[in-house]
C-alpha cells in the first residue's frame, strides 16, 4: 500500500502573506473602531478574502485581535545583553519604543485597555498573550543581572521594577502627550531603576 502523503495545496495552505495582510487590516480596523466594534466580517472585507480565511487561522475575533495587538507590543528574540544592568535596560527601552513606531498602536492601546475593564474574557486574553509574554521578555535582562551579582535576587523588588517600565513611557505618551527620547527620557528612567533595585 502506498503511504506517501500529496502536498497540501490550495484552500488549505496557511499562506503567510495572506495571514499578515488579515493582521494589518485587523490593526486597521482597531485603530478605527476599537475592538468593541471590530467584527471579522470587517477585517476579512479589508483585507480582501473570505471569512472563512480568518477562521482557518483563528477560532474566533479574540484570538485574532490578540495575535495581531502582539506583533506591536512583544519583541522577538532576546533583549541585548551588554554585561551591565543599565545599559540592558536602556538597550531594552529603546528597543521596545522603536517597535510601535507604528502610528496605530497609539490608538489602539488606550482603547483595548479601556475594553479590558468592561471585558473579563478580554482582560485574561490581554494578560497571557500580551502583558505575560512582554514582561517575561524583559524580565531576562533582570535575571541575567542577578547572574552577574549586579543585583539581589529579590522578585517583589524586580516585579515593580517592570511596572515602572512599562507605565512611566505609558504615562509619558498617554497622558502628558509627549514623546519617548532614547537619549535622555529612557535613558535617566533606566538608571532611575537600576539605583532603586542597588
Amino acid at each position: 500500500m502506498n503511504t506517501s502523503r500529496r502536498p497540501v495545496a490550495g484552500a488549505a495552505v496557511l499562506r503567510p502573506e495572506l495571514t499578515e495582510a488579515v493582521l494589518d487590516a485587523t490593526l486597521d480596523q482597531l485603530a478605527q473602531g476599537g475592538v468593541g466594534r471590530l467584527s471579522m466580517q470587517q477585517v476579512a472585507q479589508h483585507a480582501g478574502v473570505g471569512k472563512s480565511a480568518l477562521y482557518r487561522r483563528w477560532p474566533g475575533k479574540l484570538d485574532m485581535v490578540m495575535e495581531a495587538i502582539s506583533r506591536l507590543t512583544v519583541p522577538d528574540g532576546e533583549p541585548e545583553d551588554t554585561g551591565d544592568l543599565e545599559d540592558d535596560i536602556h538597550c531594552m527601552l529603546v528597543r521596545l519604543h522603536r517597535q510601535p513606531a507604528d502610528p496605530r498602536s497609539a490608538m489602539i492601546i488606550p482603547d483595548l485597555l479601556a475594553e479590558t475593564r468592561r471585558s473579563p474574557e478580554l482582560a485574561e486574553a490581554f494578560t497571557t498573550r500580551v502583558a505575560a509574554p512582554r514582561r517575561a521578555w524583559a524580565r531576562i535582562a533582570f535575571d541575567r543581572a542577578v547572574g552577574r551579582g549586579e543585583i539581589r535576587d529579590e522578585p517583589a523588588e524586580i516585579e515593580l521594577a517592570l511596572d515602572a517600565l512599562g507605565s512611566v513611557p505609558f504615562w509619558w505618551t498617554t497622558v502628558h502627550g509627549g514623546t519617548v527620547t532614547e537619549g535622555e527620557g529612557l535613558r535617566r528612567l533606566s538608571a532611575f531603576v537600576v539605583r532603586a533595585l542597588r
